[in-house]
């Protein structure tokens, strides 16, 4: 079996799998793909240094190797907070009006992209075969070819790709697409991602595109692109569920709403998850609905990131006035109807706190995939199953089509979900719930990662 190099902007090792503490999604994918065949995680250490040399930190665990270099301050601050964060994320998620175009960042992109290619070719064999995780990376493969790699490369896109329309805005957006060609395979979270990047590629560049295979040829290139909607670890997710900890914690929540239905969101603290409209649709809900204090308890989880970034900062505070509005406006006494949390938590003790919340919100602006609103339905008990509330726009609704879909700019639709949810009759709930988990433990994160592969070696 060819040896898998996988390359990302860091490096996660899962800790085990069924380990309470153990990382998500692509750590958990990498782990499992790298253990199997053996290879390499190469990415960014975290670290900075004064100047870069490309020097390799090499470590041995769970049966791969873990290849990390340092980059300078300069190169963090245009290539990771610079084109990475603040102009292609928003841009990739319909933000334009965030995206920050400066020719320094493209620069900063472009070389360190060059650095990894250079130091990633010593540890490359001929039969080893590269997967590229992310947008950080877009011409990772180009810069491979170009120092001579001839191995099967991959690239996959766990971000959405946007339309045409709004990636022309982009400057020299044509050069970043024809690098993205000299990979084998492009992946993509939904078919609603992978018609954009084909319909750019015909209008555009005007590339011989097969829609049906998938196929786009170009200047003598040939890539195939395909949607692969990764998924959770099944087994994994659900051997945390049998912890002491993810029990305790279902037990803590459901005491504390004091007979309160129980809503939970969980979101990395972005621009792109929708928070600020979910609590105007909650404002809604309570304005049409007397007594809700009483009836609902609304648990928004919110870890920061990307704290150097001012529009992170900005969302932050949005969330905050908002948040400290609502209770303001709608608390009793010795009740607060939405309970912000600015922190994360370990996936076992999530597990608890989304058996215990009868509603899921998982309502984005605009998301790849959206892992959040398949650990929900597979945390539920299948005797009293609760209800998922999913954004249109997320890549999961294309596959969770027995969630309650709703549009999250629309504020009034949101609240009108969130009670139909509250109100449900059982017997739905379960019919709704069946055909959600059926997806869920079908279409699992092992399964992604193998179907990519294969479809890469293949290639």
């Amino acid at each position: 079996m060819s040896r898998l190099i996988v390359v990302s902007n860091r490096v996660s090792v899962a800790k085990g799998r069924g380990a309470a503490g153990a990382q998500g999604g692509l750590a958990v994918a990498m782990s499992a793909a790298l253990h199997r065949r053996g290879g390499i995680w190469f990415g960014w250490s975290g670290n900075e240094t004064e100047h870069f040399t490309g020097q390799l930190t090499m470590e041995r665990a769970n049966g791969f190797t873990t290849a990390t270099i340092d980059l300078e301050p300069h190169d963090i601050e245009e290539y990771y907070n610079g084109y990475a964060n603040r102009t292609l994320w928003p841009l990739f998620h319909y933000r334009i009006d965030l995206a920050e175009y400066e020719n320094e960042f493209g620069r900063g992109y472009e070389r360190v992209n060059e650095q990894f290619a250079k130091s990633l070719v010593p540890l490359v064999e001929p039969d080893d075969i590269v997967w590229v995780q992310d947008y950080h990376f877009l011409p990772l493969g180009e810069r491979l070819r170009a120092r001579g790699v001839r191995n099967r490369i991959g690239l996959f896109l766990h971000i959405p790709w946007p339309p045409t329309r709004l990636l022309v805005s982009l400057p020299h957006h044509e050069r970043l697409v024809r690098a993205m060609l000299h990979y084998d395979v492009v992946g993509f979270q939904s078919r609603e991602w992978l018609e954009s990047f084909l319909h750019y590629c015909r209008k555009e560049l005007g590339a011989e595109v097969d829609e049906d295979s998938g196929r786009v040829r170009y200047d003598g290139h040939e890539v195939i692109a395909r949607a692969f909607p990764i998924g959770i670890d099944h087994a994994e997710f659900m051997a945390l569920g049998e912890t002491d900890i993810a029990q305790r914690s279902q037990q803590r929540l459901s005491d504390s709403a004091r007979q309160r239905t129980i809503a939970i969101a969980v979101d990395r603290l972005d621009y792109s998850k929708g928070l600020p409209e979910r609590i105007d649709a909650l404002d809604r809900l309570f304005a049409s609905h007397e007594d809700m204090v009483n009836q609902l308890l609304f648990v928004q989880i919110a870890p920061p990131s990307r704290e150097d970034v001012l529009t992170y900062q900005q969302i932050r505070a949005t969330l905050e006035q908002k948040t400290g509005q609502f209770n303001g406006a709608h608390s009793d006494v010795d009740l607060v109807p939405i309970r912000y949390v600015n922190r994360g938590f370990g996936r076992a003790e999530l597990f608890g706190f989304y058996r215990a919340a009868k509603v899921g919100l998982v309502t984005p602006l605009r998301d790849g995939i959206n892992l959040v609103a398949k650990e929900y339905v597979a945390a539920q008990d299948p005797d009293d199953p609760g209800v998922l509330v999913l954004s249109r726009f997320a890549g999961a609704a294309e596959q969770l089509t027995d969630a309650l879909l709703v549009n999250p700019h629309d504020g009034g639709e949101v609240a009108r979900a969130i009670w139909t949810a509250m109100a449900m009759p059982l017997a739905e709930r379960k019919s709704r719930w069946e055909k959600l988990y059926a997806v869920v433990r079908d279409a699992d994160v092992l399964g992604w990662a193998d179907d990519f592969l294969g479809e890469l070696a293949a290639a």
